[in-house]
Order: C-alpha cells, then structure tokens, then sequence
C-alpha cells in the first residue's frame, strides 16, 4: 500500500487569515470548524486541501516547495490580477512575449506561488 497527500501545509502567524486568502484564490472552502484565532485552518478545494497552522516562527527564508496555480475559467493574466487584488504581491514577472512563462507572487504571508497559463492558452484558444 502507498501513502496519500492528504493536506499540503503552511506554517504561518495567522492560520485563519491566511486560510481565507487561499479559500477565496482557489475558490475553496474554509472548513465551517475553523474561526478567527484557531490555531489550524483547513481549506478544501477541487484538487487540494491545504491546511494552515500558526507558529511562533515567522517565515525566513525562499520557499522549498511551491504551489503552480493554473487558471480555469479565465486567463493567466486576469487570474494574475484577480489574486494581486485578493491581497497577493508580484514577486517575480516571467510572462514572455509569445504568452508563455508565468508569474511569481506571494501570499499576504510571503509564501510564493506561480501562476502559469490556462489549458485554453496552452492549446492556443
């Protein structure tokens, strides 16, 4: 028998602000058990449960592993936009020319993430 990936989980200083940034990124739901102050906060979404816990750490370093967001519904630019206006910051601006590449931002924590291009991009729709 193999294991599973049951949640991927971010240390951070406020487990239920940063789980409601991320509930509304990746249009997922904050557990109906989690409230402001919990010190865990759990975020289901199509294709991941990201679980938030609060420590007395604040991040210091480049994160190890990352999340790749790719759009659904919109492109990667307008997703992009979408997040910057969730609270997110550009970090690093990949986007090429020719509509390949991606984007780099961080979560109001500082975690970073990428934001690639849609399957329709890809396909060139």
């Amino acid at each position: 028998m193999t294991s599973l990936v049951r949640h991927v989980t971010f240390d951070c200083t406020d487990a239920y602000a940063l789980a409601t940034f991320w509930a509304a990124a990746l249009d997922g739901k904050l557990s109906d058990e989690d409230f402001p102050g919990d010190e865990e906060a759990l975020v289901t979404s199509e294709g991941a449960a990201l679980l938030f816990v609060t420590v007395p750490d604040a991040k210091a370093v480049k994160n190890r592993v990352h999340l790749d967001l790719q759009p659904q519904d919109r492109t990667r630019d307008e997703e992009v936009e979408r997040l910057l206006t969730l609270g997110a910051t550009l970090v690093g601006d990949h986007r090429r020319p020719d509509g390949t590449g991606w984007a780099t931002l961080a979560d109001p924590e500082g975690n970073e993430f990428c934001v690639e291009r849609s399957a329709g991009e890809r396909a060139g729709q």
